[in-house]
């Protein structure tokens, strides 16, 4: 097991966006205050968490956002928010939110991509969105023994047959585990393959994960939207980014030289690693 030891409190906005563009994932040392975890604890000790097909001691509750209380105010957490906007712009969609508990004995899951760009039985079309951040929030500290996250650094980059996104696999030789207190939280790229180790510890370890993607870049094929009564459930804070699941911002019939082109575009800046 190779640790990533990076110091993920010394990263200035410029580095944690390198972080993620190469490396495909960064952490933010604790995102969430103690307070703050008990109540969201308080409220995942309610959910009716299933196990898994491959082990009993892997539990998972889907849809989080329509709990209400703590775990729906989550998908606004407001310095989360700050983070995804200076990454993704303003415009920001939710797309989905999980709950995992991964407890003594779980096997550890096989390193994968969330991003399969055709769809897939697991992730749906929901999956083919070209540019998504899961956070991944830890409720317990995150232990070499206890499930830590892992990850094959740079790994969306390839353009190799070994890249595709379909792709599963036991291990790595060059994959990294990441450890972290409880609180932390680790933003992914989508595409990058992951996974995490097994949990030989006497306890078990909670997560939540929430899923953004900017306004542009919708699934290539159309998804179940929201329902009226279900988006009426969320507060306002919470409500601004559940816009239609289906928007994508596109032109098929796209021109060489159409009107209103800019002359400035930040996002793209080849300096934009070294702003401060």
């Amino acid at each position: 097991m190779k640790l990533d030891t990076t110091d993920w409190s010394s990263l200035t906005h410029a580095d944690r966006l390198r972080q993620i563009e190469v490396e495909g994932y960064f952490v933010v040392p604790a995102l969430l205050p103690a307070d703050h975890i008990t109540k969201l604890k308080a409220e995942t000790s309610k959910l009716d968490a299933k196990p898994i097909d491959y082990s009993v001691h892997q539990r998972t509750y889907g849809n989080v956002q329509w709990e209400g209380g703590a775990l729906t105010d989550l998908v606004a957490h407001p310095p989360t928010v700050d983070i995804l906007e200076s990454i993704l712009g303003d415009d920001i969609v939710f797309s989905h939110y999980s709950y995992a508990r991964s407890e003594p004995g779980h096997p550890g899951i096989s390193l994968h991509t969330d991003g399969q760009p055709y769809g897939s039985r697991i992730f749906g079309y929901e999956g083919s969105v070209p540019v998504m951040i899961r956070v991944l929030y830890y409720l317990d500290d995150l232990t070499p023994e206890v499930s830590p996250f892992r990850v094959v650094p740079r790994s969306h980059l390839s353009m190799h047959a070994d890249a595709n996104p379909y792709q599963r696999f036991k291990s790595h030789p060059e994959e990294v585990t990441v450890s972290a207190t409880a609180g932390s939280a680790v933003f992914l790229n989508h595409r990058v393959f992951h996974g995490n180790q097994p949990n030989t510890g006497d306890h078990a370890r909670e997560m939540l994960a929430i899923a953004y993607r900017p306004k542009w870049a919708g699934p290539v094929s159309d998804v179940d939207e929201w329902t009226d009564d279900q988006l009426a459930s969320l507060p306002d804070q919470v409500r601004r980014f559940f816009s239609s699941r289906n928007t994508r911002v596109w032109d098929f019939g796209h021109g060489n030289k159409p009107e209103g082109m800019r002359n400035r575009a930040d996002g793209i800046n080849p300096s934009r690693w070294e702003t401060k």
